[in-house]
């Protein structure tokens, strides 16, 4: 039974509002910290905050209207110089901000939220009294160490690249003294951490309050639309109707049997008319989809400032591209492998500032945000100017840890080398940290990405700083795709990981290390049958490939032949569903045709309980 009456639908809109409200003063404090003598910048925070507590009031909130109330004063003592910008009093301000995000989540609920906490009361209060500010926080770093700690030093020296290594050497020192290290680690990106952050560094806001830089996400179940595009929905929608009219005539007519040239002219004349006003409608209906990915990127200035603050580290997150516009779904499920790209930049890219005086750089790091739409793409990357990954160094590790043979090894390249960080297990887990803070690794990021329909790739330097690119497809709904043929049947391949079609010969393929290849344009390429890879036997021998690029490799697959390029929407397999097929679409003589997820075929090629699986499911 819900505490708030008859009020509910009133409920849900102050928390719509309210939400964005709190997220834009939680990106305008960030603001604030390095102009703390923006009067406007101010006033714009203090009436959010007051716009906030006027809602709360109304709903009877008591506990919310208290501390936005005391905040309130705070900002009004700031605006009128009785209070000067510091980084403790902001921690305590951001812990506040921290404790309304979480009252939501009681409203959310329809619960009337418990009281802040006293010791957060107790800060807000002496700092309006004029104490000095000390923000009711936990330990920065709270790490268990297991029992067998391995050698950081080492590991360190062989991750990072020996020039900067040389650098390093108080920050190893300090390790050596104290070995309190964060779990979670990208090997290619460990540093040791120190045990005690700079004396400069303040205290940072505890996670369950000011801390709450990126909460559980939660499935929104409204969405807000411009009401332009509705009234194109409609508008076309009519059109339709119009033309539904004109072709139940025309379909009239044939039945009482005029089949004249005029009437047949008619029939081809709507039917073309039909269809661009529903490609026409599709599209508007997409765009009502579409959200501008800025609703997700102002979640992360807060998060990439407290956990620096918790590491002793001086970092600045500069976002741009926020009007780029993406699928409202795919808004949602990105913010979990973005939250963690993010804390890796800042976590594990990022030097402490004397390392990276010691080379050259500015103590205070950049990490850049941006988002773009290339052709029919979204293109987010993640870019720090942080210590860079060594290749050699990833390659070592991944044969030390028995990921790879040597063979593998060496037959990568260096940007192969890169991808190594995605393996499972190509992490250090001896410790456990709060700080890295989610329990996913950079294989479950690549993992999530690949579910989108997307792809992620890394570019770094040694010594000079990483950019991981995740491209993804405009929306989840329509997917672009690449009709093939093998045994008699039809499969759909997405079209993004389809580079070129190109015919094959038998004496093109050469037999590398017991395994037919394919030179293209000095490129080796492994060839894989689709038929082999179905688990079904081959009904004739290919007559092309298509050269494919997945997340880690290219290779070519080789088919019998192809129907072309087409736009599906792609429905799921309920309960039924074989490894590697992503789900179904209907072709247009209305026959099944499945779409294929290249990887999780990949992975189980030449299973026999695939390829049953898939006769059975096309047999129904």
């Amino acid at each position: 039974m819900s505490e708030f009456g008859g009020m509910d639908e009133l409920l849900q809109d102050f928390l719509m509002e309210s939400s964005e409200l709190l997220s834009d003063v939680d990106n305008k404090l960030m603001d604030l910290e390095k102009r703390p003598h923006d009067h406007a910048l101010l006033n714009d925070i203090f009436r959010g905050f007051h716009t906030i507590k006027g809602g709360a009031g109304f709903l009877n909130v008591t506990a919310m209207v208290n501390l936005c109330h005391r905040t309130e004063n705070l900002f009004d003592k700031l605006r009128n110089g009785e209070l000067q910008i510091s980084s403790g009093l902001m921690d305590v301000i951001l812990d506040a901000t921290g404790s309304v995000r979480d009252m939501f989540g009681a409203l959310s609920q329809a619960r009337q939220p418990a009281d802040a906490d006293p010791a957060l009361i107790a800060a807000l209060d002496a700092m309006l009294a004029g104490e000095p500010p000390t923000a009711p926080a936990q330990p920065a770093v709270q790490v268990l160490v297991a029992d067998d700690t391995p050698d950081w030093n080492a590991l360190y020296q062989a991750v990072v690249p020996q020039a900067a290594a040389s650098s390093a050497a108080p920050a190893q020192q300090a390790v050596a003294a104290a070995p309190v290290v964060i779990a979670e680690v990208v090997t290619a990106q460990a540093a040791p951490v120190p045990a005690e952050a700079p004396k400069a560094a303040k205290p940072a806001p505890k996670p369950s309050g000011g801390g709450n830089s990126s909460p559980p996400s939660t499935q929104e179940n409204t969405i807000r639309i411009d009401t332009v595009r509705l009234d194109m929905v409609l508008n076309l929608s009519g059109e339709i109707g119009l033309t539904k009219n004109r072709l139940t005539t025309l379909r009239t007519e044939i039945l009482q049997g005029n089949t004249g040239q005029n009437t047949l002219r008619s029939l081809d004349e709507a039917i073309g008319q039909l269809d661009l006003l529903v490609g026409d409608l599709q599209n508007a209906v997409m765009s009502t989809r579409m959200q501008p990915v800025g609703r997700l990127f102002q979640k992360y200035p807060r998060l990439a400032r407290d956990l620096a603050r918790q590491l002793g580290k001086e970092v600045e997150l500069v976002i741009s591209g926020e009007e780029t516009e993406l699928d409202k779904t795919m808004i949602e499920d990105l913010n979990d492998p973005l939250v963690h790209l993010v804390r890796n930049a800042v976590d594990h890219g990022i030097e402490q500032p004397a390392d990276r005086i010691a080379v050259g750089k500015k103590p205070q790091a950049l990490v850049q945000l941006t988002a773009e739409q290339v052709g029919d793409h979204i293109l987010i990357e993640i870019t720090d100017d942080g210590r860079g990954m060594n290749a050699d160094a990833l390659r070592r590790k991944a044969i030390e840890k028995g990921l790879i043979d040597a063979e593998t090894a060496n037959s990568l390249d260096e940007k192969q080398c890169l991808q190594l960080i995605f393996l499972p297990g190509f992490s250090t887990k001896d410790q456990i940290s709060s700080v890295s803070g989610r329990g996913v690794g950079m294989d479950v990021v690549r993992t999530n990405i690949q579910k989108l329909n997307g792809r992620i790739d890394i570019n770094s330097i040694p010594g000079e700083g990483t950019r991981i690119s995740v491209s993804l497809p405009l929306t989840l709904a329509i997917l672009p795709v690449l009709v093939v043929r093998a045994c008699n049947q039809a499969f759909a391949v997405p079209l993004a990981m389809v580079r070129e079609i190109i015919p094959i010969e038998s004496s093109s393929i050469q037999e590398v290390s017991g395994r037919p290849t394919i030179v293209v344009r000095d490129e080796i390429l492994p060839v894989r049958t689709l038929s082999s890879l179905l688990g079904w036997e081959a009904t004739q021998k290919p007559a092309f490939g298509v050269l494919m690029q997945s997340a880690e490799r290219s290779f070519i697959l080789a088919i019998d032949s192809f129907v072309g390029r087409d736009d599906v929407v792609i429905k799921p397999l309920q309960n039924i569903r074989p490894k590697g097929v992503a789900g179904a679409t209907l072709s247009g003589d209305g026959s099944v045709v499945l779409v294929l997820d290249m990887e999780d075929l990949l992975n189980g090629e030449g299973n026999s309980l695939i390829g049953n699986r898939l006769h059975e499911l096309i047999s129904l």
